[in-house]
């Protein structure tokens, strides 16, 4: 069963300028070299509502596929290394949520 996941992270406020620069040079370079961004179906800023936010959706075949994808990412020295730790300072919150498509209309 196909299962997306959808993380999303509040940053402290200011703080998205920053993160989009990081994510741009170092976060998502580093995941298209480690081959982790085949399952990634996009990045998106909040505009209206809870702003300071970046979503992510990411698609998987099953849960053991994702469970697979992230061990995967967390041995890239590149994004672990190089991106996450000037990340995390950034955030306030970090939601994770699985989620399966309805059984009717489009599917990513």
């Amino acid at each position: 069963m196909t299962v997306y996941e959808m993380r999303t992270y509040t940053l402290v406020v200011g703080k998205m300028g920053e993160a989009v620069k990081l994510y741009s040079e170092l976060g998502y370079p580093a995941l298209v070299k480690g081959g982790q961004d085949k399952k990634l179906v996009g990045y998106f800023q909040a505009d209206t509502g809870m702003i300071n936010q970046l979503v992510h959706l990411w698609k998987f075949d099953d849960d053991a596929d994702r469970r697979a994808h992230w061990a995967s990412v967390y041995t890239n020295k590149d994004f672990v290394e190089g991106f996450a730790s000037k990340f995390r300072p950034l955030l306030v919150s970090q939601e994770v949520k699985l989620l399966t498509a309805a059984p009717w209309g489009p599917h990513p």
